[in-house]
């Protein structure tokens, strides 16, 4: 067994420089945690693209004393751990605290490019804010939030990234006896609608003020000069949350528990839990299994979001310039009232795309729509069919298509119409099949695919968890060597379960 030098670790430990922004507010907004055992404790997986973004030797999160500060809470230079507190509307009922039950954040980096990115450990342990709970994440849920954060900013979502994931010998106790895991993530910002919840809801006015000042210096500088920075602030959210979205919906992706306390101030795709991307298209398509009332159903997500929006105006309005609370109000709801334009425009760009379309024309969202239609109709497969979409020119392919769906007729009629609009457009088949496979992806991380390296990190093989990330890092390439990554999913994947329990 090789010795690591001393002297290598030390400057490995070094190249991050620490400012913690977050560290600094008052001690109502956090704690600082205790450090907790985490046995054994061996690094399975890094992230290549996001250590080479942090500065960081992936090397390092092997050794400590990277190892023993990601697991078990040991003192890592620099850092200084967090857990924060917020509240939040789960399923629609307010909570007025939660918090970092199972996360901590180590703090602050400036990397050597110039860019802060915020490192949290999700699955270390107890806090003050773990209501009782082990404060652990299981190997089953660290993989899939490991392999998807990476696969969703190689897909140009707006995402919090995964660094490093860990393993260890502890047990932890869910429907099952589990292996335990931890996740190393980063993320500009990891501020929550439900930290603005928390301080408004419970009285806290002062603080709630300490909270905006710091969000508008730290995620939305640009907007600390303008006339009224909170209205701005709120316009800006508003709008990155519906290009987010517009992103889930076109690529196929449910969030599955779009609570308050899960919606990033940032506009980013954040705590993963019942994800799912979706195989048969199904609007009301419902990919957790606690959620028995479809409330984060895919067809729900956009104006679930919109709810969310609403949640976090009712914190911020009365921090708005204007001279009276009335028109504050009025002027929330007019942001508020954009987001709906705003996602559809977004949505329908991202559609046309898909599609091959490159001019907009009035007529395009009834196509899009009618094509959804069918497709539902059908059951058929969202992500292989937009992918394969520019080889159905070809009419022996095409036949055969059409001679698996039951209304071949109706298929027919809309291609008919598709055709038409293609010629509208003007662009050659090839410039337009290679604009077309840029945004469809081939390969996503189908749950059948996550269970299959699942099930090998638990019985300590991580190298299925590297093969997918390999792959995922790269979806809209064909790969030829793992063409069967982006077959259709066996029969036995639609007995995959997933829930919040993690």
């Amino acid at each position: 067994m090789s010795v690591p030098d001393p002297v290598n670790a030390a400057a490995s430990e070094s190249q991050l420089e620490w400012i913690n922004h977050f560290a600094r507010l008052p001690e109502a907004f956090h704690e600082s945690p205790a450090p907790a055992p985490f046995p054994d404790a061996t690094c399975l997986a890094s992230s290549p693209a996001m250590c080479e973004r942090l500065g960081l030797e992936a090397a390092a999160l092997g050794r400590d004393p990277w190892l023993g500060a990601c697991t078990h809470g040991s003192e890592l230079a620099g850092a200084e751990p967090r857990a924060s507190v917020y509240a939040g509307h789960q399923f629609g009922v307010f909570v007025p605290q939660l918090g970092d039950g199972r996360a901590k954040l180590l703090g602050e980096v400036r990397t050597p490019t110039g860019e802060t990115w915020e490192l949290q450990v999700k699955g270390a342990g107890p806090t003050r804010f773990s209501r009782g709970a082990d404060g652990r994440a299981v190997m089953r849920s660290s993989v899939r939030e490991y392999l998807v954060s990476e696969a969703m900013a190689a897909l140009g979502v707006p995402t919090t990234r995964a660094v490093a994931l860990f393993g260890s010998s502890l047990p932890v106790y869910r429907e099952r006896v589990e292996p335990a895991a931890i996740v190393l993530r980063a993320a500009p910002s990891f501020l929550r609608f439900g930290h603005f919840e928390y301080f408004h809801y419970n009285g806290y006015s002062a603080r709630l003020q300490e909270l905006i000042d710091y969000a508008l210096a730290h995620d939305y500088p640009e907007l600390q000069g303008a006339d009224d920075p909170v209205a701005a602030m709120l316009e800006a959210v508003i709008a990155r949350t519906a290009e987010m979205v517009a992103d889930w919906q076109a690529i196929g992706f449910c969030h599955g528990v779009m609570n308050t306390d899960n919606m990033s101030l940032a506009g980013l795709t954040i705590d993963y839990g019942p994800f799912a991307f979706m195989d048969a298209f199904d609007p009301g398509y419902i990919c957790n299994h606690t959620d028995q009332g479809g409330r984060y159903a895919f067809d729900q997500q956009p104006q679930i979001a919109q709810w969310n929006l609403i949640r976090l105006a009712e914190t911020l309005v009365i921090h708005f310039a204007d001279a009276t609370r009335e028109a504050a109000i009025e002027r929330a709801k007019a942001l508020l009232q954009g987001f709906q334009p705003q996602y559809r425009q977004a949505w329908l760009a991202r559609m046309r795309a898909k599609l091959g379309l490159q001019v907009e024309q009035e007529d395009d969202e009834a196509l899009i729509q009618e094509l959804l239609a069918r497709m539902a109709a059908e059951g058929v497969d969202y992500t292989r069919f937009f992918r394969q979409l520019p080889d159905l020119e070809q009419a022996e392919i095409r036949a055969q298509l059409e001679s698996e769906l039951e209304d071949g007729a109706a298929w027919q009629a809309w291609w008919s119409r598709y055709q038409a609009r293609l010629a509208r457009e003007g662009l050659p088949p090839e410039e337009r099949r290679a604009a077309m496979n840029a945004v469809n992806p081939k390969y996503i991380l189908r749950n059948h695919l996550a269970q299959a390296a699942i099930e090998q990190a638990e019985a300590g093989d991580a190298s299925e968890v590297l093969r997918l990330q390999q792959i995922l890092a790269r979806p809209f390439a064909e790969q030829p060597e793992y063409e069967a990554y982006a077959d259709l999913p066996p029969e036995w994947a639609s007995g995959i379960q997933l829930s919040c329990s993690s």
